[in-house]
């Protein structure tokens, strides 16, 4: 069955998902990261029927979010790190390993998942079940913060504590690992998804303004911070007054929406304190002469690491480029499946 794997695996193309709430990122053996698409898909309402040829996946669909007419839905699959829609979730898979499969896909890939570290049994078959109907050969899944760790460059395998925070769009991931495994963590379903929330609700209490998901994103990015900025930002924000139904500006600051943010913020710090309390002395030793990584989009979040920096008191540094941690850590992983295999789990059917 080795002997056969290897010989499949020179006509197919093996590929690693990141398969976020916000954005899905496709890595391919041998090449890295080949795609990065928002995790979007727009279909006809009340069907499973993908839009445009059954190309109105990532950038296309998300275009389309909030200004599309009634007879068209744009579906968020993934909710909370999770699989929410099972046939969205299929399409939308089947159409990016098209994508990176080109002329191979007559022979099925092998796939590496990232997948929450708390994700109940039930939501990885879920998983399972998604990738072997898009098309899979064989799927693994890794623990999305593991993934991140490796992608870092962090030496996950080492007899030494690494701590990793991973902030996506549905779920922050705290994890100290060591040896491969992790020793203690935290999965939060509370992420970016819940500070674009938090400026949704601002904007309705401060101003009687109603805005959307896409508005409230281009917020937090352009003057979202969670620690105090030298110099404070304005931008001006457009919506539509609850009152009077009809569309309205307004100049908001950086400062309120810190503010705004402080919740969230706040309940991520309060995990990263849980998981180091929970952590065995040696290991907490070796966080507090290393210090933890921030990965994943909200690790952007302005000045962040300052933030955690302060109530911690430890040393606080943002990965390269750590939107793409994970994607990259499954590549990691690709590349070298049979020395990896300790830090993946993987159904018993092969197909």
């Amino acid at each position: 069955m080795y002997l056969i794997d290897r010989l499949l695996g020179l006509f197919s193309t093996d590929i690693g998902i990141d398969l976020g709430t916000a954005n899905t990122l496709v890595c391919v053996r041998g090449k890295g990261i080949v795609l990065m698409e928002p995790s979007f898909v727009a279909v006809k309402k009340g069907t499973t029927k993908v839009l445009k040829n059954g190309n109105a996946v990532g950038q296309v669909a998300k275009d389309m979010a909030g200004k599309a007419p009634a007879n068209i839905e744009v579906i968020r699959p993934m909710k909370n790190g999770v699989i929410a829609n099972f046939d969205i979730t299929e399409k939308m898979l089947r159409y990016f390993i098209n994508r990176v499969q080109n002329h191979r896909w007559l022979y099925r890939p092998r796939l590496v998942i990232a997948v929450p570290h708390g994700i109940t049994d039930v939501e990885k078959r879920a998983v399972y079940a998604s990738a072997d109907r898009a098309g899979a050969r064989k799927v693994y899944l890794i623990d999305e913060p593991k993934a991140a760790a490796i992608g870092a460059g962090m030496p996950v395998t080492e007899p030494m504590g690494n701590m990793v925070v991973d902030i996506g769009g549905g779920t922050t991931e705290v994890a100290v690992i060591s040896l491969g495994g992790i020793v203690t963590s935290q999965s939060l379903r509370i992420a970016g998804d819940k500070m674009d929330e938090a400026i949704i609700q601002h904007m309705k209490r401060t101003y009687n303004m109603d805005i959307g998901y896409p508005t409230a994103e281009q917020i937090k990015i352009k003057i979202g911070s969670a620690f105090p900025l030298e110099q404070e930002l304005q931008m001006e924000a457009k919506g539509r007054d609850f009152i009077t139904g009809l569309p309205r500006r307004e100049v908001i600051s950086s400062e309120e929406i810190r503010e705004a943010l402080r919740e969230p913020v706040n309940v991520i710090i309060e995990a990263i304190r849980l998981t180091l309390e929970q952590t065995p002395p040696e290991l907490a030793a070796d966080i507090f002469d290393r210090g933890m990584v921030l990965t994943g989009g909200g690790a952007l979040l302005r000045s962040i690491d300052k933030a955690i920096s302060r109530e911690t008191g430890l040393q606080v540094s943002i990965a390269d480029d750590p939107i793409s941690c994970v994607a990259r850590g499954t590549g990691v992983v690709l590349d070298d499946l049979s020395r990896m295999s300790g830090v993946l789990e993987s159904s018993d059917t092969e197909y």
